[in-house]
């Protein structure tokens, strides 16, 4: 048995104690020292603009209430002290706001002020944005410098190659998809140079690896996150698609433990945040922990991980059905589709693969990132391998890769769902569609099973998939080929000599 459960369920949390009361009680007149919560009065208005003209229409927001400004892009947003942040959801045909790389749509509301003016400035794109790209980093998660520089090095000149090849007059943006370092937040800096090397604005998510471990509630483990990269829950606009971007790692007080879910704050913003967005539209929401997942089934679990997925999805599901939505997820480090009705979850493959380790996940796919066109309303993709190119999306092994099914050839699609088709072929004659099962990928097998392996974190184990395909060709069979189809129609092929 593989010594590792890549997500662990946290028990019994104590959700149902009851604790009996402390036998030292406070005085009728005594306050805590630094405790009181200041609800103060703010008052926050200001104006969005681009070129000296105001912009109407522009959603503002402080995290808790939703405004939109005037026809003279004026607004008044009445808040309170315990706000951190105003910030506007970026219009459609307008550039993304940026510092080096790092979207830049918020102001911190100063400490103190009972008024505050924030004004918004904003450039308006020189072309139409109905056509636009965007990448999902998941998991950079560096603990080290030697990671980072992979990161640097690597990964980024990666994404900006891929960029490039699009032409200068392409819109790309980027979401990093949490765990954005491993704990060790010196490497931030680390993360935010990639960011600039690929040559794209970058929305960031927070992950369970981007948390204060010495918060005392979840309230306060985002601080350091902030501080960098603004609120975590936030929308913006490009084209016809609404982005939605929302922190479901939920910290329990204790250092690195945490649940999936979303706080009943988020859900109330994201309801007024969604009554901008007409019904039909395309909504696209990033998170870090994966909403579903299929690990339950895979590993026969009794019950979910509490850190795996989101518990109270269901009401992230009611609130996105008027929609066509896509989750963006990540955190599992890989590649999985989920179906929930029309919604598709794409929980993607780590750009750090196995924790820089090697070139692949644990369950084979490659270290990388998932690419998405948008042509209006409508989204097509690929999973982009590090190093490899876009045509690179499957792997084929012989017979006598898997143990315990040696006259069998296994394929690992690592990017596919129910509307793909594997088809294989023996010496030129078409045999039809090969079997998925669930199974372990055989490369994972071999550079992660063991008590000595990965030498650099032993702790890594392969994991089951569900886009393992198999087929037992003839004994006699010379040349296996096979033919896999995306739900675009775009076809990649593999084969090799028996």
């Amino acid at each position: 048995m593989f010594r590792r459960k890549f997500l662990q369920s946290l028990g019994t949390l104590g959700l149902g104690l009851t604790l009996p009361l402390s036998p030292v009680q406070a005085l009728p007149n005594q306050k805590a020292k630094n405790q009181k919560i200041d609800l103060s009065a703010i008052s926050i208005r200001g104006k969005v603009q681009a070129g000296g003209k105001g912009i109407p229409g522009v959603v503002v927001t402080d995290g808790l209430n939703l405004v939109t400004t005037d026809k003279a892009g004026k607004y008044t947003l009445e808040s309170n002290a315990t706000a951190e942040f105003v910030y506007i959801t970026v219009p459609w045909g307008y550039e993304i706001p940026q510092e080096k790389g790092v979207a830049r749509f918020y102001q911190p509301i100063p400490v103190g002020k009972s008024s505050f003016t924030a004004d918004f400035t904003l450039q308006k794109l020189s072309q139409d944005d109905t056509k636009h790209n965007f990448v999902v980093w998941a998991d950079p998660q560096m603990i080290n410098k030697k990671d980072a520089e992979e990161l640097v090095n690597t990964s980024a000149p990666d994404l900006k190659k891929l960029v490039d090849g699009y032409g200068k007059d392409t819109l790309f943006h980027g979401i990093g998809c949490g765990d954005l370092v491993w704990d060790k937040f010196e490497l931030f800096e680390d993360y935010q140079k990639a960011v600039e090397i690929s040559g794209i604005p970058f929305f960031q998510v927070i992950g369970n690896h981007d948390m204060d471990l010495t918060a005392r509630t979840d309230d306060g483990s985002a601080n350091t996150f902030k501080k960098l990269f603004g609120p975590t829950y936030y929308s913006f606009n490009r084209g016809e698609v609404h982005y939605v971007v929302l922190d479901d790692v939920f910290f329990i007080g204790t250092a690195k433990r945490y649940i999936g879910y979303l706080t009943e704050k988020q859900l109330q913003w994201l309801e007024q945040d969604l009554a901008f967005v007409k019904p039909g539209s395309t909504v696209v929401v990033s998170v870090h922990i994966p909403v579903n997942s299929g690990e339950k089934r895979r590993a026969n679990l009794k019950d979910e991980s509490l850190g795996g997925v989101v518990s109270n999805r269901k009401e992230l599901y009611r609130l996105l059905k008027p929609f066509k939505a896509h989750i963006m997820s990540g955190h599992t480090h890989v590649c999985e589709k989920v179906m929930e009705g029309d919604i598709i979850e794409h929980t993607h493959g780590a750009v750090c693969g196995a924790w820089w380790t090697g070139p692949i996940c644990t369950d084979g796919s490659p270290s990388g990132y998932g690419v998405y066109e948008v042509d209006g309303s409508e989204l097509k993709w690929y999973y982009k391998s590090v190093g490899h190119p876009r045509e690179h999306q499957v792997r084929l092994y012989p017979k006598g890769s898997v143990k315990d099914r040696p006259d069998e050839i296994v394929a690992n699609v690592w990017n596919w769902d129910p509307a793909w088709k594997v088809i294989w072929f023996e010496d030129g004659v078409r045999k039809g569609e090969m079997k998925q099962e669930t199974g372990l990928d055989p490369l994972s097998v071999q550079l992660h099973a063991g008590p000595n392996l990965p030498a650099k974190h032993k702790f890594v184990d392969p994991t089951l998939t569900d886009h393992l395909f198999w087929a037992k060709p003839s004994a006699g069979a010379k040349q296996i080929k096979i033919e896999v189809t995306d739900r675009f129609g775009q076809v990649y092929t593999a084969a090799q000599t028996v």
